[in-house]
């Protein structure tokens, strides 16, 4: 009964690697074209897809970009400022509104999020006092100057104190690309505006 088994075992073994044998021999006179194949038509030249350029922005400002820099705009702040300063950084403005800016002006490796290039901009006054305005009335505005691009994003202003600041006007600022940069802060009815490269 055993030997019974196994040869009908065997019988069916052969007869699948028979079959598989049959299908993996098909001669190329046996294989039948389609009747209406579909055509492709293909251009003998490669197809130029509609995707966006990724344009490399260099990390120093080119010639192109007016950067402020600090040997045409001498200032020195009134006292106390007069007398602290920031190294690699330049005082800029007047008595009623001034910053401080890099003297490569150059923002670079700035936190990225989905508004874009996140950076915060210390701004003083001698109009400003923190007792009398903890929200003060300083407006930041922005544009790109060497392509297109929606306009910076300004937070609302805050406050900010300490023993190498003194008080000071701080504000939020999303560059939506890099590039070059016009900021301009406008602050009881005296205007500050400036030019900044904003690199990888």
């Amino acid at each position: 009964m055993q030997r019974l088994s196994f040869i009908v075992f065997i019988f069916i073994i052969t007869g699948i690697m028979a079959g598989c044998a049959s299908k993996a021999t098909i001669r190329p006179e046996e294989v039948k074209a389609l009747e209406n194949p579909t055509p492709t038509n293909l251009p003998d030249h490669p197809i130029a897809l509609d995707t966006p350029t990724l344009k490399i922005v260099p990390h120093d400002p080119p010639a192109g970009c007016p950067i402020t820099a600090p040997r045409n705009h001498p200032f020195v702040p009134p006292t106390p400022y007069d007398s602290t300063g920031f190294e690699g950084e330049f005082w800029y403005g007047s008595p009623h509104l001034w910053t401080v800016l890099p003297t490569d002006a150059i923002w670079d490796a700035l936190p990225h999020n989905p508004e874009g290039y996140t950076q915060k901009i210390f701004w003083w006054s001698d109009l400003f006092s923190l007792k009398d305005e903890p929200e003060p009335e300083l407006a930041v505005t922005g544009r790109r100057l060497d392509g297109e691009a929606p306009l910076l994003r300004g937070s609302r202003a805050t406050n900010a104190y300490g023993g190498d600041i003194g008080e000071a006007m701080l504000t939020g600022v999303d560059f939506p690309t890099l590039g070059c940069w016009k900021i301009t802060g406008q602050y009881k009815g005296t205007e500050l505006s400036f030019v900044m490269w904003v690199a990888p």
